[in-house]
């Protein structure tokens, strides 16, 4: 007896080192980021063109695309991987083909980002003609974005009660009825939840893009809400560096004297607004699981 309370309290003690472990690794990346960059963050930097040659430069336009090209992004992927998750949850059968599907799935959610990235170069950007643009990275987002978010509402919906859906149908709801008015409203928080994560992720993304949105941006005009002018910020067929690619395009080719400082407050930024995403994804999926189920 006294072994196997000594081997428990072994055990727990190594749990708790890892998890202590774990934590100070991602403190000290966090920190490094966020102490580097956020003293070099300023409604200036926010709001000024990114300069190629002179210091002082900002990443008004790069913020503009990567927050462009993530509702881009989820306006496609969230009523595609929505489509699919109420399939695979609530109509398909247990057979080889659905077997087939998540395999499927779990194999795209793996595929490393570059991958995705040269597949949109050679259908969006070369074989259908998009150039280097938004839309041909919001496609390949969309290749990037769609398994994990399909896997995300999926778990969302096969986590309400199964007595919720027997409800529906005794009350005499169809199948359907029952999904769109009980089911969906049921798992809606852990669809947001899923969906603000995978928005953070996107966010993120840079491999994807090098190769599809490009590298460079075209002049933007904000008072020009034409999207079919080449000048307009609302243009999908210009090409568009964001914050990601600007990080890795600063570092690697930047030849600016400010590239350290530009680089590292660019990249305190989007470490902000990824914890920002994922800190949201909390408060609204809590605050929408209080009110759909009265909790406290």
């Amino acid at each position: 007896m006294n072994k196997a309370k000594r081997s428990d309290k072994i055990a727990t003690w190594v749990i708790y080192l890892l998890v202590a472990l774990v934590v100070l690794i991602l403190a000290g990346i966090l920190g490094n980021i966020l102490i580097t960059g956020v003293p070099h963050l300023s409604w200036h930097f926010l709001t000024s063109e990114a300069s190629s040659y002179q210091a002082g430069g900002g990443v008004r336009d790069q913020l503009f695309n990567s927050i462009y090209l993530l509702i881009l992004t989820t306006i496609i992927s969230l009523p595609i991987a929505l489509g699919a998750a109420i399939y695979l949850a609530e109509y398909a059968k247990d057979n080889w083909l659905t077997n087939l599907i998540r395999t499927t799935i779990e194999i795209l959610s793996s595929l490393p980002s570059i991958v995705v990235g040269l597949f949109g170069y050679l259908l969006f950007v070369v074989q259908f003609g998009f150039g280097f643009s938004i839309i041909s990275g919001a496609l390949a987002l969309t290749f990037f974005n769609l398994p994990i978010l399909t896997s995300n509402i999926e778990q969302a919906i096969n986590g309400v009660p199964q007595a919720q859906r027997e409800a529906g149908l005794a009350l005499g709801l169809s199948n359907w009825k029952t999904i769109r008015g009980i089911v969906l409203p049921a798992a809606l928080p852990g669809i947001l939840t899923g969906l603000i994560l995978s928005a953070g992720r996107i966010f993120g993304e840079a491999a994807a893009l090098i190769y599809t949105a490009g590298q460079s941006g075209s002049t933007v005009d904000y008072s020009n809400w034409n999207p079919f002018s080449p000048t307009s910020f609302l243009n999908v067929m210009r090409p568009a560096e964001t914050l990601a690619v600007h990080i890795w395009k600063v570092n690697t080719e930047g030849i600016i004297s400010d590239a350290t400082i530009v680089s590292a407050a660019t990249s305190a930024l989007l470490v902000i607004v990824v914890i920002i995403f994922n800190l949201a994804a909390r408060y609204l999926g809590n605050k929408l699981y209080q009110k759909l189920t009265a909790a406290k």
